[in-house]
């Protein structure tokens, strides 16, 4: 492929764990990449490839330098909505195509129908996009396999007890990279302009079971504890906003007895199946592990 004849794509969120990676399948393809830092410092972690610019979502203006002459932006969400009306519009003003980090919230699951403001935050700039001559494809990803390295990681690497809430609550965990993989091909080449895509992992599992998998992992049986939900929200007090933490137990709640929403997305969009959860955690059961 000739570089020289392919419009930049501009990565927002691009040291977060979904858009570096983005990166790095973007140069795979030979397709030249911009990244949006709010630090100038965060150069050094990047290729040496990547054309880095300095610009935050809350000051619309800082983002034109970068847009001038894309041709196309990975839009991660990752500010207050104040800004989202200005963002969406010098988008529009630079660049044909937009491919948009959102959520399930209109997928038909009692998981994905809960109230949640980051789902309505998605929605609201959704319809910006909608408004626009953009050419929006969006992604939606369920439940990312990622959050358990916060989650239980480190009870795990502390040899202790899983304590969790509604562990008979099923989720179809999504590899990131299998969601960052989906972006790099809908971001080029063209053809998935107006696509909406839900991505999940190929299987429905309980909180429960994927710990089990995480141990399978690990070689060693990893102990499960219920949790009441009185009890998460004091072990969650301060660390996490109260609508998150009310969303959360909501979600899983509704999730009980209820097979997880399986979505064939990423096999048809990329060609290979989507990593299962027993594949991210061997490959990630470095993580759960004490440092030695």
């Amino acid at each position: 492929m000739n570089q020289t004849h392919t419009p930049p794509v501009l990565v927002t969120g691009a040291t977060g764990r979904i858009g570096r990676v983005v990166i790095d399948r973007l140069l795979d393809a030979g397709v030249p990449v911009r990244a949006l830092t709010h630090r100038s410092e965060a150069a050094a972690t990047l290729p040496a490839e990547v054309e880095v610019f300095t610009g935050d979502l809350t000051v619309p203006e800082s983002l034109d330098p970068a847009l001038h002459g894309a041709g196309a932006v990975f839009l991660v969400w990752t500010a207050p909505p104040r800004t989202a009306p200005a963002v969406v519009e010098r988008l529009a003003a630079h660049v044909r195509r937009v491919v948009f980090l959102s959520s399930p919230h209109r997928t038909p699951h009692p998981f994905f129908r809960q109230p949640n403001p980051m789902a309505a935050l998605h929605a609201d700039i959704e319809r910006l996009i909608a408004a626009t001559g953009l050419e929006p494809t969006i992604i939606r990803p369920g439940m990312l396999a990622s959050n358990s390295l916060a989650w239980w990681a480190p009870a795990i690497r502390a040899g202790e007890v899983v304590r969790w809430p509604y562990g008979a609550a099923e989720t179809a965990p999504v590899d990131d990279r299998d969601v960052a993989a989906v972006a790099a091909r809908t971001l080029h080449p063209d053809g998935h302009a107006g696509g909406d895509y839900v991505l999940t992992g190929p299987e429905s599992l309980t909180q429960t079971a994927q710990v089990g998998v995480i141990g399978d992992a690990l070689g060693r049986r990893i102990a499960f504890e219920e949790m009441t939900p009185d009890a998460f929200r004091s072990l969650s007090e301060g660390a996490v906003p109260g609508p998150v933490i009310d969303m959360l137990l909501a979600a899983w709640s509704a999730a009980v007895g209820q097979p997880a929403y399986v979505t064939t997305a990423v096999a048809d969009i990329l060609g290979t199946a989507p990593r299962t959860f027993h594949q991210w955690a061997a490959d990630h059961a470095s993580a759960f592990t004490p440092a030695s």
